[in-house]
């Protein structure tokens, strides 16, 4: 089976290796029958951790709150909140899809083809300004899964060839979630077209868009030491 992961209420990622349930040595009941759980560790998601990737309860002493501030009209400092919406551009051969409010700000696409992707233009995706081959290898390494690709009506949003659940930590950056390793728990809600194959959780503690990166960690100028 694989991995799972659950974030806990305002507390860290609890990484489950194994859902199957292993005895625990040197503990027993009051039965002196020997007790079981499943295996796992916790990661920290609140940023202050000493001892970073691993949870050392820190956010317990900085008061950490897995909530997301919400969109207040009075609140000017809200009114930036970027929408859960994905939008389409199209092309000649490829349509380009794009969530922004799932975006980590990896850069991948704007360093490796900006004749495509170009900050700060409207539309900031040309998909006509490249070859097709060349925007679908970019596309694929979107690490959030923002991004994803139609061609001939066809959506590709996942690898084609399956890949092995791993979690990468990303240096003064986000984890990084491949090959399906399921979010479980509570109000988790993936972005409008967002992928469950790939995509990225904040570790900064800063996100707007939490469980998920957005990005948070190059404003706030997360080290992770």
């Amino acid at each position: 089976m694989k991995p799972k992961i659950l974030p806990l209420p305002n507390g860290p990622y609890y990484f489950i290796n194994d859902m199957q349930p292993k005895v625990v040595y040197n503990l027993q009941n009051f039965k002196g029958k020997p007790l079981s759980t499943t295996v796992g560790l916790a990661l920290c998601r609140c940023g202050a951790s000493k001892n970073k990737p691993f949870c050392d309860g820190t956010h317990n002493v900085i008061g950490f709150s897995s909530a997301n501030r919400t969109l207040d009209e009075n609140d000017d400092t809200k009114k930036t909140a970027i929408k859960d919406k994905r939008r389409d551009y199209p092309g000649k051969e490829i349509t380009v899809h794009d969530n922004r409010k799932i975006c980590s700000h990896a850069a991948e696409c704007v360093n490796n083809l900006s004749s495509v992707f170009k900050l700060g233009s409207r539309p900031w995706i040309n998909p006509d300004a490249s070859k097709m081959n060349d925007i679908v290898d970019v596309v694929r390494r979107c690490p959030s899964g923002a991004l994803s690709y139609s061609i001939d009506g066809v959506e590709y949003r996942d690898p084609e060839e399956q890949r092995n659940p791993i979690v990468t930590v990303l240096k003064n950056g986000p984890y990084h979630i491949t090959g399906g390793i399921e979010l479980i728990g509570e109000n988790i809600q993936f972005g409008e077209g967002a992928s469950k194959e790939h995509y990225t959780l904040c570790r900064c503690g800063a996100s707007e868009n939490k469980p998920f990166c957005d990005g948070a960690h190059k404003s706030s100028k997360f080290n992770d030491g």
